[in-house]
């Protein structure tokens, strides 16, 4: 049976079949491997050379479950299938190669979505859904049958407009689109990571505000290049914005109001991640600043939702606006027969003794009132906005509760004094 120097048509299974008796078949065995190893030591290079940067698209985190090992290996397969049909007509090659441009298409698929929609239930459908397409383009592509039925699929058109549309235009055109997608997803995730890295406080809402606008724009971008692969005339999209626009002014004035909000927040960096701020009688810490709400998670875990809009609009106070320093108080009182100077001190002293109160500014003690029970002392101090409020507070009463015990002062209960006249 005479072949060929170019590969043996799988849809031959005499000519595949005599090809598996051939000597060339452990030639291809050979050479497959030795792509795999090239591939294997790039990627390991590459992992080597780059310990300080966070690839874990490109280099996975088990070296050959990222994107570089198949994208590699996919160039040199079809690099050494190339060299292979100068001399000989390849059998192996012609599944192998296949294979390869699968695996490196499903693996960059997934990757890209699970590192961009982290915890999204609706991810492992479309991955399984990705899986599919791929190993069924692939079977398709070994068989011989992928030209036959891109062939049919092609007579089957229609005209719409000007433009002389079918279902190939449309399969190519969506494939295109799902590949110019990814690499905006990849792009923009890439960015916001560089971005955010070792990012705190106003630096942090900053480069927060340049990367929802950078992945905003690139998504913009990469719609616009995929809705212009279908075929769909981009000349159109001014009419449909001229009516996003009316709509906008008209029935979405809030959520509008809301996304410009967001925008001068970030930019303006009046309110920033990490902040401890009270709106609404809900105090908290600013834990995330999306563009159309901030979320304020309180010391108890409870999360609020805040439109951006209430944020400019109301008035909001900012405990952390002009440094990171917080100021607290713990009120106490004793009985009247107490040594004022005596209990001062050991206020001041259980205060003190704290790892989370700051000495700069000292904490001060003061007699603030003479209750209707006892002399009333507020004892005043600063922290540290990442310390744990309500749990220094706790130490801090737990500390001043064992010195007046044990130097027997009084903690009066509430008390009333009644007169009985005759």
């Amino acid at each position: 049976m005479a072949m060929s120097r170019a590969a043996i048509r799988m849809d031959d299974p005499l000519a595949w079949l005599h090809g598996l008796t051939l000597a060339q078949s452990s030639l291809e065995l050979v050479v497959m491997a030795g792509c795999v190893a090239a591939a294997w030591l790039l990627t390991w290079t590459v992992r080597r050379a780059t310990p300080q940067l966070e690839l874990t698209i490109l280099l996975g985190l088990r070296l050959i479950d990222g994107v570089l090992f198949p994208l590699v290996l996919m160039v040199f397969s079809f690099a050494a299938s190339a060299v292979l049909q100068q001399w000989l007509a390849v059998m192996l090659m012609g599944i192998w190669v296949p294979v390869c441009v699968s695996l490196a298409a499903i693996r960059l698929a997934v990757k890209v979505l699970q590192v961009t929609f982290k915890q999204s239930d609706w991810v492992r459908p479309i991955e399984r859904t990705l899986s599919w397409f791929a190993w069924g383009a692939a079977v398709l592509w070994i068989t011989g049958l992928l030209p036959l039925l891109l062939e049919a699929l092609d007579q089957i058109h229609w005209k719409v407009g000007t433009s002389l549309l079918s279902v190939r235009t449309l399969i190519e055109g969506g494939l295109t689109a799902t590949v110019v997608l990814i690499l905006t997803l990849w792009l923009s995730s890439a960015l916001e990571s560089r971005l955010l890295k070792n990012a705190t406080g106003s630096d942090l809402s900053l480069r927060k505000a340049m990367s929802n606008a950078v992945t905003a724009f690139l998504l913009f971008i990469g719609v616009l290049l995929a809705l212009s692969s279908v075929g769909i005339d981009l000349t159109a999209l001014s009419v449909m914005g001229g009516a996003l626009g009316v709509g906008m002014g008209l029935g979405l004035q809030k959520l509008a109001a809301n996304y410009v909000s967001g925008f001068v927040i970030l930019t303006e960096r009046s309110m920033r991640i990490g902040d401890n701020v009270r709106v609404d009688d809900f105090e908290g810490r600013i834990t995330d600043i999306k563009a159309r709400y901030t979320v304020i998670r309180s010391v108890t875990g409870r999360e609020s939702i805040v439109p951006n809009e209430m944020l400019i609009t109301n008035r909001v106070e900012n405990l952390t606006l002009a440094d990171s320093q917080v100021w607290q108080s713990v009120h106490v009182s004793v009985g009247y027969d107490s040594d004022v100077s005596q209990v001062m001190a050991l206020l001041l002293e259980a205060c003190s003794e704290q790892a989370g109160v700051l000495q700069e500014p000292t904490p001060t003690v003061a007699l603030s009132a003479f209750g209707a029970d006892g002399l009333d002392f507020t004892v005043g101090y600063w922290l540290n906005e990442e310390g744990n409020l309500l749990n220094v507070k706790s130490l801090i009463h737990i500390g001043i509760l064992q010195r007046l015990r044990a130097n027997g002062i009084d903690i009066p209960y509430p008390q009333r004094v009644v007169r009985m006249v005759s």
